[in-house]
């Protein structure tokens, strides 16, 4: 039974004060009744022997202290599940917003839920493809994988969050894929874009989307990535799905807690964020995974727009420590026009040795990957070279070096926003531009994949 008081004793920004109060908890989900019979719903930040911190989710504002009543509900945020998530889309606390029904639920889950027991983890194997190139032949991703993407501000990275998720498949067996979808503190030009986009291709039909929209209060953009997570647990483990989360953009999350923090006066750390924050971001990307025994898997991509391009900023820094790598696009790649602008040389799938070879991708791929990734570099120094002695100084063969960096970018890392090429596609691509090089340089290959697949009428 709700307990029900009126003993609000002080209003602060979206938080309320609450005495006298018996009982509550952590985390505990309330509503705030004002004279007129309005509802806004809030949870308990703090408890301190009979007093409740309580953060709105809808801000405080016309908030009467006396005349209001605050009902503690006894229970956490929670979302309702089924199949029926699949194909919808809701607002940042799991209500619809796509002018449908509300869902039946199979069951309500806390979304809190916990980060799964490394005793308990399988070790993430199989391949995902994404249908980009740069990722698929480079840093491909592997299924059960946490991998995220490093942007910047003005670059496309909704353009490839929405790429990826209408693409993203399972190859080999007919498995059951679905994408789950959650956006924080985006404009409503982007949530627009996103959900006609999923509505255009048909991704809608097997994705769940929560979208959180920057008008929104911070409170509930806190909640939207632990609904996603939410969905695709249910989805993952209890329905034997594999499911990819994309979560955009990670860095409004974090701006989020800081603001939620402030409000609570809490000590700050590096560039004001909470000391917390690493174990904040941890225990929501450990929910990512695969569990010995059970069907379904979790994926994650998490896109986070990095302050200043700063790659040492503490929300890029502290998930590059939670995660198994990260993908990262280049203002300078962008500015030649090329989409989509992935920087291969310091991007990283820690995981990609585990998810490519025979009965994956390709016997070849591990080879293809090495040897791209290698004579790129050495074109990209060729380039740089050039620029300080004139391409004059250049040998032939770096000639032919800083060509194929220039002919790598425009005709591998490049490709259309609906262009979804089969890992075969990726790999003859490799092929058909290490032809430009003389087989001697070749040496990360081995001779009988040379053999094999650099004749021209190989495919």
């Amino acid at each position: 039974m709700a307990k029900e008081y009126l003993t609000i004793r002080e209003i602060v920004g979206p938080l309320v004060l609450v005495e006298e109060v018996s009982g509550a908890t952590y985390d505990e989900l309330v509503e705030l009744e004002l004279p007129d019979g309005e509802i806004r719903r809030g949870k308990v930040l703090e408890v301190d022997e009979d007093k409740a911190l309580v953060q709105l989710f809808e801000g405080s504002s016309g908030v009467d202290v006396f005349g209001s009543r605050v009902r503690f509900l006894g229970k956490g945020i929670e979302l309702s599940v089924s199949m029926d998530l699949l194909g919808r889309v809701f607002d940042g606390l799991g209500r619809p917003i796509d002018g449908g029904p509300r869902i039946l639920p199979e069951k309500r889950l806390d979304i809190n839920g916990t980060p799964i027991n490394p005793y308990a983890r399988d070790y993430p194997s199989e391949f995902i493809q994404t249908g980009i190139s740069a990722i698929d032949g480079l840093n491909t991703l592997v299924r059960g994988q946490k991998l995220p993407i490093f942007s910047g501000a003005g670059l496309p990275h909704p353009q490839i969050a929405a790429q990826i998720a209408r693409q993203a498949k399972v190859l080999g067996e007919e498995e059951e894929f679905a994408v789950v979808f959650g956006a924080m503190g985006i404009t409503f030009e982007e949530s627009d874009y996103f959900i006609s986009d999923f509505r255009r291709t048909g991704a809608i039909d097997r994705a769940a989307l929560f979208i959180n929209l920057a008008d929104d209060p911070a409170i509930e953009r806190l909640a939207t990535p632990r609904m996603a997570f939410t969905a695709a647990e249910y989805l993952a483990f209890d329905k034997g799905m594999h499911v990819l989360v994309i979560l955009s953009d990670m860095t409004n999350y974090c701006e989020a807690l800081r603001e939620v923090s402030a409000a609570r006066k809490e000590v700050p750390g590096r560039r004001g964020y909470p000391g917390y924050l690493y174990t904040d971001l941890a225990s929501m990307y450990e929910r990512a995974g695969r569990i010995k025994g059970r069907q379904g898997s979790i994926t994650l991509m998490t896109i986070l727009t990095m302050p200043e391009d700063d790659k040492t900023h503490p929300i890029p820094d502290l998930t590059g420590y939670i995660t198994e790598g990260q993908i990262i696009l280049s203002r300078q790649i962008h500015k030649k026009g090329i989409y989509p602008p992935i920087d291969v040389l310091p991007s990283l799938s820690r995981l990609k040795d585990k998810g490519i070879g025979e009965g994956k991708t390709r016997e070849d791929h591990s080879d293809v990957f090495n040897q791209l990734f290698a004579a790129y570099a050495r074109g990209k120094e060729a380039q740089e070279l050039a620029v300080i002695l004139g391409e004059a100084a250049l040998s032939e063969t770096d000639k032919l070096f800083f060509t194929f960096a220039d002919r790598f970018e425009l005709e591998y890392v490049q490709q259309g926003e609906d262009e979804d090429r089969t890992i075969a596609e990726t790999l003859n691509l490799g092929w058909s531009l290490l032809r430009m090089l003389p087989a001697a340089e070749l040496k990360r290959i081995r001779p009988e994949f040379i053999e094999k697949y650099l004749k021209e009428d190989a495919h």
